[in-house]
């Protein structure tokens, strides 16, 4: 067994660490990554976890639920560790300030790991290496990050913007045993197996086209749609009235389709009267889709299915999980039919204030899948 998970719901972040040491004792561990619920201080999460796996990689960030093999956690840190048959190399680099120097930010990591690997990040294959973002959920820097990652490499990056339980006060990343807030933790993986990325989300075109005409980028605000105001454009597509519209917004978020795939745009809240602010900045005068949802539980299984006959066999995979789909499965009760689903592959995952695929986007799942290496 190359690759293993382990969980803990004990209340002392020392104990939880302990546990999950425990769970994976039966592997050396190259690297471990994890995810920890809220209710853990952080600072002392970040020493437990270090000091657990003390000659491996260990990073990670907090959550708004977690993900385990079979089961859709709370109040709990999950775990995943990598041997080497797995993980031939490994290099994290954090990122400090980011809400205001993400670009910087980004530039100097990839200079920390073009020393690491001896080659420039540009060149660098991405059939060889794989990335993951792990960022403060609160930072507002996920775009600019994204932005800048994509300008200077073709190393697919993917992961996701960290919780807090929905308290939404502050949210950190972990790496080299301290835990962060306004920062960014990039890992760049050299696996020794095949590996893959998956982007689901469960939404059909409603094919009606509502185009941000006047926006607030730094805000993520959308004034206006169609020339008309947001709210009334929105409120009209749906066909709901204007005073209802937040009913809509988990259900009918904004599609922006790009090579032939769908990048979720969702709705947070209405502000200032006649503007929406949305969970990802909004381009002005770029259509955007209004969608509806579909099942997240039959969307993902088809997914599974499917990435199960292109590997053969599943060693692992991580789950960057929109809190929204969670809200979404729990308000159905599907919040069980969606963890079996993930029953016999070793899997972690969390539940995200955003996620990230080689850009910003909402109500979706990325996933990182590793393949056995047999």
């Amino acid at each position: 067994m190359n690759i293993q998970i382990s969980y803990s719901t004990r209340t002392s972040a020392g104990e939880a660490a302990a546990e999950i040491k425990e769970g994976l004792q039966a592997i050396s561990p190259k690297m471990v990554m994890f995810f920890a619920s809220s209710i853990y201080p952080p600072e002392e999460t970040a020493r437990a976890m270090e000091a657990a796996f003390s000659g491996a990689t260990v990073f990670g960030c907090t959550t708004a639920g977690e993900i385990i093999s079979g089961h859709m956690l709370h109040n709990s840190i999950v775990a995943m560790a990598f041997n080497t048959a797995v993980i031939g190399d490994v290099k994290v680099e954090v990122l400090t300030d980011v809400h205001d120097n993400a670009a910087l930010a980004v530039v100097q990591a990839f200079t920390g790991f073009e020393k690491h690997y001896g080659t420039a990040m540009w060149d660098a294959d991405p059939t060889k290496y794989a990335g993951i973002v792990l960022v403060d959920g609160l930072s507002g820097a996920e775009e600019k990050l994204m932005e800048k990652i994509t300008d200077l490499t073709n190393v697919n990056f993917v992961g996701a913007s960290a919780g807090d339980d929905l308290k939404l006060k502050s949210t950190f990343v972990f790496a080299h045993g301290k835990a962060y807030t306004n920062a960014a933790v990039l890992a760049l993986l050299k696996p020794n197996v095949p590996f893959d990325f998956i982007k689901t989300q469960s939404f059909r075109i409603a094919r009606k086209t509502l185009t941000p005409t006047k926006v607030d980028h730094e805000k993520r605000e959308v004034l206006e749609f169609n020339n008309s105001p947001a709210t009334v454009a929105y409120a009209e597509a749906v066909g709901t009235p204007v005073e209802k519209i937040q009913d809509s917004f988990m259900t009918n978020p904004l599609g922006l389709m790009h090579g032939g795939e769908m990048y979720v745009r969702s709705p947070q809240q209405v502000v200032k009267g006649n503007s929406i602010a949305f969970y990802c900045a909004l381009e002005k005068n770029v259509d955007l889709e209004l969608l509806s949802s579909t099942d997240i539980v039959d969307v993902t299984q088809k997914v599974l299915k499917d990435e199960l006959a292109k590997m053969k066999h599943i060693e692992g995979l991580v789950n960057f999980h929109c809190i929204l789909r969670t809200l979404e499965l729990e308000k159905k009760g599907q919040t069980e039919a969606y963890g079996r689903l993930f029953t016999n592959i070793p899997t972690i995952g969390f539940s995200c204030y955003g996620e990230e695929f080689n850009r910003h986007i909402n109500q979706t799942s990325t996933m990182l899948v590793f393949a056995s290496g047999r």
